[in-house]
């Protein structure tokens, strides 16, 4: 398992110049008309049991807050004890007693700052009740004592090499989501048509053999290489 990282997945072949009609086709550098595909319902083969998210430790916020919180009761407790023992309160203190003293409840100062500590404890609040490692997919439980999980780049390593198996595709881009997959490949020959419908295949049935509890659904847009020069 990693970090959370969505990025895409480039492999690339080398290319193959077809010599004849297809050389002086029109339009051969243009985008295939995949802009308006939909997104492909890929359904799960069987009734595998719901997995929920994994669950992350988010050890470095919960440490910096804690060792914030101690500093902070720390610092009060031993100025207040200073205070218990007939001296007087540290500069900190009274200096922010008074400011406070001068300034209203109203006042954009005091209001930014309360806005600030409010939008902290939201993302502690967050942090608390949210599952994270994003880049972790559940996977169906065949079993109730055992639980797996997919790396998103190992699977949107698959897909890849599933897509790099049809003929007429020369490079190939995935960007594996929790709820969709967006494919973009390169074909160098066959009709585009042809070519998105043999990656729609191949690609469904690879999300299938995924064993995911959640299969995304598949978006698959496909272009011709420009040219150069």
């Amino acid at each position: 398992m990693s970090e959370p990282y969505e990025g895409d997945h480039n492999t690339q072949r080398l290319p193959v110049i077809e010599q004849g009609a297809h050389a002086d086709e029109p339009g051969l550098g243009q985008s295939a008309s995949a802009a308006d595909y939909a997104a492909v319902p890929v359904l799960a083969d069987g009734a595998g049991g719901r997995a929920g998210r994994f669950w992350s430790t988010r050890r470095v916020p919960s440490g910096l807050v804690a060792l914030l919180i101690l500093a902070a009761a720390g610092l009060l407790l031993y100025d207040v004890a200073s205070v218990r023992a007939h001296r007087s309160a540290m500069r900190w203190r009274s200096g922010l007693a008074g400011w406070l003293a001068d300034h209203p409840v109203d006042d954009i100062a005091v209001l930014a700052g309360a806005g600030a500590i409010a939008l902290l404890g939201v993302w502690l609040i967050v942090l608390a009740v949210t599952p994270g490692l994003r880049s972790i997919l559940p996977m169906r439980r065949r079993s109730p004592a055992v639980r797996a999980g997919l790396d998103r780049d190992a699977a949107a390593l698959v897909l890849r090499d599933r897509a790099m198996e049809v003929a007429g595709i020369q490079s190939a881009r995935v960007r594996m989501g929790r709820t969709r997959v967006v494919v973009r490949a390169l074909s160098h020959f066959r009709e585009l048509d042809d070519v998105r419908a043999d990656l729609d295949a191949a690609l469904g049935a690879g999300i299938r053999e995924l064993g995911l509890a959640g299969p995304p659904g598949l978006a698959v847009h496909v272009s011709r290489p420009q040219r150069k020069g």
